[in-house]
């Protein structure tokens, strides 16, 4: 009978201990990755009473706590505002690592950016993962996170130049485009309607210098208005009769107005005056505009198409007759639409633009905007170019694989790192370390470490948090079960007493 005290005593304290596991269970309900415990009974040795060991007549000892062990089954996810908010969706535990180097893993994903840039959690634990291009396990630090400046190597225009422009008329475009230190600069075109049919002259200039180099300097339209053509110019020396001699010069920006091959021919008709006498291909308005001074020093502004402003400049020298003659002779070279080259030089700190020296307007790729001649206004529908400045971090995201993402503030993202997962061979045989932390024990096995959604671990969910795993309506039956089974055990005392009592009374 006195067996039935110590088997009672029992049964309270093993009641009382799952009462402390489901206490524990539900003051933790609202504990982000809190995984519940759940108590595990085993019976105490038996007493045989016959004394044999074939197990006859057994009375058990009482009842003892077995185990409790955590489950970590999957907690619900719930969605927050911060993109640093992560929660595993599967198997696996964050890695995170503390000043004193020591890791540990948890399911508690509420990390955020410390002074210092690293990734941290709520205990300012380093979370661990890989940097961009290391293999090696480490931290995770932003702090000097920075987009390099691109320079511009293409560029296009998405234009309409009115096929209604009278010859002379002018158009404008302009973009900005990036250097190799990623300073801006104000890349401009200037579009020029000519004589002929369908054609554009079109000079390109960078802060308002001229290119060094433009191999092609304009457009021609079909009838249709689609762009059927890319021609460019080349003037030959001028040849002069008599003794003087010439140096003929496009004017910047002029050159597109050339777009025929044939001969400009002037003629000294006085001591003061030039004229056009003849002039093959379609330079038949071409008019001398203006001239020097008299003498051997004069300089003459040729209006090639007729319609104003100089876009030839002919400097004279020597000893020129009355009825001397100055025959400027011109190619010009007519292609499929083509990328056009320009090239530009001499810019500030010794930066460059382009690749290889020049930057190509792009006519030709399957990305290339439209350029079309259609009767309807002049108008600018698209700019692109593929440089851009150097740009600070703005914001971060995280991929389902762990991968984080910064956004700069030049448009640009670039990998900052990849978190790493750990799984373990046994995890009901990790120590719980206060803090939604666990540790490595020999029971658990070593970690092993992969990334999110890799070796059966789970993929990363941003913009939520795992929350505990502890079903209140499962807490509930068993704090009832619990009660009763303290309940229960107390009534075993009592009634154990007071048949001690009453054997004690039997001899008086």
């Amino acid at each position: 009978m006195g067996s039935a005290l110590w088997i009672a005593i029992s049964g309270l304290n093993a009641s009382s201990k799952q009462m402390d596991v489901i206490g524990n269970n539900i003051a933790n309900a609202n504990t982000m990755g809190f995984k519940a415990g759940k108590t595990y009974f085993a019976n105490v040795l038996s007493q045989s009473l016959s004394g044999g060991a074939s197990g006859a007549m057994q009375i058990g000892q009482g009842v003892t706590v077995a185990d409790v062990a955590t489950q970590f089954s999957q907690g619900s996810l719930e969605s927050t505002s911060s993109s640093l908010d992560l929660a595993i969706d599967g198997g696996g535990f964050f890695i995170v690592e503390d000043s004193e180097g020591s890791q540990y893993y948890t399911r508690a994903g509420a990390f955020h950016i410390d002074g210092e840039g690293y990734l941290v959690d709520v205990n300012d634990c380093r979370v661990q993962g890989y940097a961009p291009s290391s293999p090696a396990l480490g931290d995770i630090n932003t702090r000097n996170a920075q987009s390099a400046p691109a320079s511009s190597t293409s560029f296009s225009v998405g234009l309409n130049l009115d096929a209604r422009t009278d010859a002379g008329g002018t158009f404008y475009s302009s973009q900005t485009v990036y250097d190799s230190l990623g300073a801006a600069h104000t890349l401009a075109a200037t579009y020029m309607k000519t004589e002929g049919e369908g054609e554009w002259g079109m000079n390109i200039t960078l802060d308002g210098n001229a290119a060094d180099t433009q191999n092609y300097t304009g457009f021609s339209f079909d009838g249709t208005g689609n762009l059927d053509k890319v021609y460019s110019t080349a003037m030959g020396t001028a040849a002069p009769t008599g003794t003087g001699t010439a140096t003929a010069t496009l004017v910047d920006g002029h050159d597109g107005q050339i777009y025929q091959t044939g001969s400009l021919v002037l003629r000294r008709d006085a001591v003061d005056s030039w004229s056009v006498v003849t002039a093959s291909s379609d330079y038949d308005n071409a008019t001398v505009t203006s001239y020097g001074t008299l003498g051997s020093d004069d300089t003459l502004a040729i209006d090639l198409d007729g319609y104003g402003g100089a876009d030839l400049t002919v400097a004279l020298d020597g000893t020129w007759a009355n009825g001397n003659t100055l025959t400027i002779p011109f190619t010009s070279t007519e292609v499929d639409p083509a990328d056009i080259a320009v090239s530009f030089s001499g810019l500030a700190n010794g930066a460059t633009i382009g690749a290889s020296g020049a930057l190509a307007w792009d006519l030709t790729s399957a990305n290339a905007e439209t350029i079309s001649g259609y009767a309807s206004s002049s108008t600018v529908k698209a700019l692109t170019n593929d440089g851009y400045p150097s740009g600070v971090l703005r914001s971060l995201a995280v991929e389902k694989d762990g991968n984080i993402s910064g956004f700069f503030t030049n448009g640009q993202t670039a990998s900052l790192g990849q978190l790493c997962l750990a799984d373990f061979p046994n995890p009901w045989g990790l120590k719980k370390m206060g803090s939604n932390l666990f540790s490595s024990t020999l029971t658990s096995g070593q970690a092993i470490v992969n990334t999110p959604g890799a070796g059966g671990l789970g993929e990363v969910t941003s913009n939520a948090l795992e929350m505990s795993n502890t079903d209140l309506g499962t807490e509930f039956i068993g704090l009832i079960t619990a009660q009763r089974a303290y309940q229960a055990s107390a009534k075993v005392i009592t009634t154990t007493d007071a048949m001690m009592a009453e054997l004690m009374n039997i001899k008086r």
